[in-house]
């Protein structure tokens, strides 16, 4: 299927690693030109060296997206490099898990930070070229966790506020021919959760209670955002698209 993404040029924040570097990779393999961007610069060149070595088009840049001086400078250079912005993937994003009792105010603050923050900073300085050239995607990575999780309060509000801006998003931008969307997913095996010290508990949680007979993958939730940025869904706008293998409830 022609998705209508060759020579469309893709942001792809977080994206040195999991989903981020999938999304990445998806984006690469339909011809898109690719910015890879993530806080962890070895992640970020390991990434873009991959994509390089298979002779796709990307760059990389190391940028912290709770600095809106980060982001101004990591959408100036997208547009230098590769003449625009059509598509934004906001995954920027992790949790740091705790009661909210014994929660310190810091993981507060930087779980939403980054992840809803990150989100509305990104968006600000992509937005003007996409309306400029009247066509963008902005999709943003949202999760299921956005419905509440204990001992994720931080994490939960962050993604829950995402959905939020992501429908504010698209009835300021629709005009524009800009689509905005989210993606939430269930629970992904990535690197991140595997080094999580009760990953064996969580997994087996996740399996006994998903519909299907597996856990998630992050082509999985990359696959979803190719289709949310792609000419196909360019009259959906304002939705969240779930990628939970069909758990829904605690």
């Amino acid at each position: 299927m022609e998705l209508g993404l060759r020579g469309k040029v893709a942001v792809v924040t977080g994206s040195g690693r999991g989903i981020g570097a999938a999304t990445a990779r998806a984006f690469a393999e339909e011809g898109a030109h690719v910015m890879v961007t993530d806080i962890d610069p070895a992640t970020m060149a390991t990434t873009v060296a991959a994509l390089t070595a298979d002779g796709f088009s990307a760059r990389g840049m190391v940028a912290d997206v709770t600095k809106s001086e980060d982001v101004e400078r990591l959408m100036a250079e997208t547009v230098r490099h590769f003449g625009t912005v059509h598509v934004l993937v906001n995954n920027a994003g992790f949790p740091k898990d705790a009661y909210l009792t014994k929660m310190p105010e810091s993981d507060w603050d930087l779980v939403t930070g980054v992840i809803l923050k990150g989100s509305y900073l990104c968006c600000k300085a992509a937005v003007p070229h996409m309306m400029a050239q009247k066509w963008g995607r902005i999709i943003n990575i949202s999760s299921r966790a956005h419905l509440g999780n204990p001992g994720q309060s931080n994490y939960s509000a962050a993604k829950a506020g995402l959905i939020g801006l992501t429908r504010a998003l698209s009835y300021e931008e629709g005009k524009f021919n800009v689509t905005v969307n989210a993606v939430a997913p269930g629970f992904v095996d990535t690197e991140l959760m595997r080094s999580l010290p009760n990953y064996d508990t969580i997994r087996e949680k996740w399996l006994k209670a998903t519909p299907m007979p597996r856990l998630g993958v992050p082509r999985d939730i990359a696959d979803a955002v190719l289709f949310l940025a792609s000419e196909r869904a360019g009259f959906i706008t304002g939705e969240v698209l779930h990628v939970t293998g069909g758990r829904y409830s605690n």
